[in-house]
């Protein structure tokens, strides 16, 4: 009786266990489509909403959770369709196409993205499918009939362009992406166009559709710094460089040039921190580092000189001023470089010159306030040069402190006191002491300072009778040989 129990429990036992796997089993299926159905309720309710990226991630779920479904792949394909993203569109609906051949809707996606790619035979095809299946699709029939003229269009630009017909392979190339946005073929086509066609700008912008349509591109990332670098936009460039490296840290053509970038860029912000800082020598100094560095590429050779330019007007080196704008010139028609070109025709009394080369820059740049502010300084300056120059009477700067101002005052005052001289040499010392006195007085107030920066004299009595009544000097007019006695401490 025990030998027949133990075989009757042998064969029970085994089915037990079958039994209870089988039931977990189903209750684990039973979750897992529970879990697929509430993504991909929560995909549709976003799409429907056009937040296609967190549509993208339930169906994303929804196709792990059930990798044997075709709809959770054509509904994932929709949303990367709409997101622009070709590539896994395509993956998507040709695995739709591979579990359900017979799903038209998939068919005529799948033709659409061939169709955005320029892909025109593989769109062809799936045209023609979609018109055996469904007879009296009007979109099929109406591209089915289309494409073999857009891919004699695609023939035609490409023989323009090695025809080097440039601007009419640019303009074909133009006419296709209305149809075909997604086609690399066609954007990079019109760069290699806009370049031959000297249009970098344009060039730019393609190449840079190319490198989103063709990620992981390290020839699309140097070739795209190269042209941001050839505009001298030098900081952009070393960005796109450094896209490549990430790809390949060691690539042969990317690091190179990296470490240019990285260098001319250092020293073009260099140029521009110490100009803000005043501390203009360095910035020459920089922008000259620039200019040993790079020879060739005409816009980063423009930039260097340019910060010459003005940095040396700052300085007030005004003759190697006018010699740096020149070059940068040159290279380039700017009206920066010619306001500041004539910055430094006004530190060198060139009044005439000056105000031509405001004008100059007004007819680059209508409406560019510093050179109109320019040109009447300049006229004022002209008329005030028939005056007295404060500055040059005590011999600093325009950019002078006050305690500079202050110092060299006390050591003209000294040098000039009237006490010093004799006879006809101490009228000629008398003039110069109030010129002198005069100078201290207007150049240490702020505010009459500020007037003949401006180009009036506050102490001339025709500029201002008010300004000169209230001088320490209003009892005795300017150069005037009174007599008196000065006690200089």
């Amino acid at each position: 009786m025990d030998y027949l129990s133990n075989i009757h429990w042998n064969k029970v036992i085994p089915c037990l266990v079958f039994l209870v796997l089988e039931v977990l089993l189903e209750f684990s299926e039973c979750t897992t489509q529970a879990e697929v159905n509430k993504h991909l309720e929560l995909g549709r309710d976003f799409l429907a909403r056009g937040q296609l990226s967190d549509a993208l991630t339930h169906y994303h779920a929804a196709v792990e959770g059930d990798p044997h479904n075709y709809l959770t792949y054509f509904k994932r394909g929709t949303v990367y369709y709409a997101l622009g993203k070709a590539k896994f569109a395509l993956q998507d609906f040709t695995k739709v196409l591979e579990m359900k051949a017979d799903f038209t809707a998939a068919r005529l996606h799948r033709a659409n993205v061939y169709l955005k790619l320029a892909q025109y035979e593989e769109a062809k095809d799936d045209y023609l499918q979609v018109t055996y299946s469904d007879p009296y699709n009007e979109e099929a029939h109406a591209w089915y009939g289309r494409v073999d003229e857009l891919a004699e269009e695609l023939r035609l630009a490409e023989a323009y362009y090695r025809g080097r017909d440039y601007r009419a392979a640019a303009d074909l190339a133009t006419r296709l992406l209305e149809t075909s946005p997604w086609a690399a073929r066609l954007r990079q086509l019109r760069a290699d166009c806009y370049i031959a066609l000297n249009d970098l700008f344009s060039a730019v912008s393609d190449i840079r559709s190319v490198n989103r349509l063709q990620q992981d591109s390290t020839d699309g990332y140097h070739r795209l710094a190269s042209l941001l670098y050839q505009l001298g936009h030098v900081n952009d460039a070393l960005k796109e460089i450094r896209e490549c490296l990430k790809l390949d840290p060691e690539h042969k053509l990317c690091f190179p040039f990296y470490k240019k970038l990285k260098k001319v860029d250092k020293l073009l912000l260099e140029c521009e921190e110490q100009s803000q800082a005043r501390n203009y020598l360095a910035c020459i100094d920089s922008a000259n580092k620039v200019l040993r560095v790079e020879q060739q590429v005409t816009l980063v050779v423009f930039e260097a000189r340019r910060w010459l330019c003005a940095c040396h007007v700052q300085e007030e080196l005004y003759t190697e001023a006018l010699s740096a704008c020149a070059g940068a010139l040159e290279l380039q028609r700017d009206a920066r470089v010619l306001c500041d070109r004539a910055d430094a025709l006004l530190g060198l009394d060139m009044f005439d010159d000056a105000i031509r080369s405001y004008k100059e820059a007004l007819e680059l740049e209508e409406g560019l306030q510093r050179a109109k502010d320019g040109i009447s300084r300049a006229q004022k300056l002209q008329k005030q040069s028939e005056q007295r120059d404060y500055y040059k009477i005590l011999g600093v700067k325009r950019t002078a402190t006050k305690q500079e101002i202050i110092k060299a005052y006390r050591k003209a005052a000294q040098k000039w006191h009237p006490d010093n001289f004799q006879g006809d040499e101490k009228k000629v010392a008398e003039k110069k002491f109030i010129d002198i006195a005069a100078a201290k007085e207007v150049l240490t107030d702020a505010e009459k300072r500020a007037q003949f920066d401006a180009g009036a004299d506050p102490l001339d009595p025709e500029a201002g009778r008010n300004n000169f009544q209230g001088s320490p000097f209003a009892h005795f007019q300017h150069g005037s040989p009174f007599q008196f006695k000065f006690h200089f401490n």
